[in-house]
């Protein structure tokens, strides 16, 4: 049997090897559908670009985080962001190359990538 601070640092590090970055404090969250369907399609790199992204760039006050079915399995990866208001960008059809890009123009410089949004994909 494992005492609860042995349980505790288990814990801590499987979150960081698992991608996620848990902050009260924080002012964004990304979420990424990791249902089956999500993981299937591709969802764990998109969820280790945007942890090694904001890791590269220093970032601490955005929390990452993965969530069951988002209910859109032909849009998968999905991946959403909550900005300081609460107000979500709903980005489909993810992957590394365009989480990365998510991070740098959406979380960095506030700009919402519309071609990868929901609205946009086709």
């Amino acid at each position: 049997m494992k005492s609860l601070e042995e349980l505790r640092a288990i814990k801590e590090q499987m979150r960081t090897k698992i991608g996620i970055r848990n902050d009260e404090n924080a002012k964004k969250r990304i979420v990424v559908g990791m249902a089956t369907c999500g993981i299937a399609a591709g969802a764990r790199p998109v969820l280790n670009a945007i942890s090694e992204e904001l890791g590269k760039r220093g970032i601490a006050d955005v929390a990452v985080s993965q969530t069951g079915c988002i209910g859109i399995c032909q849009y998968e990866p999905v991946v959403e962001v909550f900005d300081e208001n609460g107000e979500k960008t709903t980005y489909v059809k993810m992957s590394p190359e365009k989480a990365v890009r998510v991070v740098n123009d959406h979380i960095v410089n506030g700009n919402v990538v519309t071609e990868f949004t929901i609205g946009a994909v086709k």
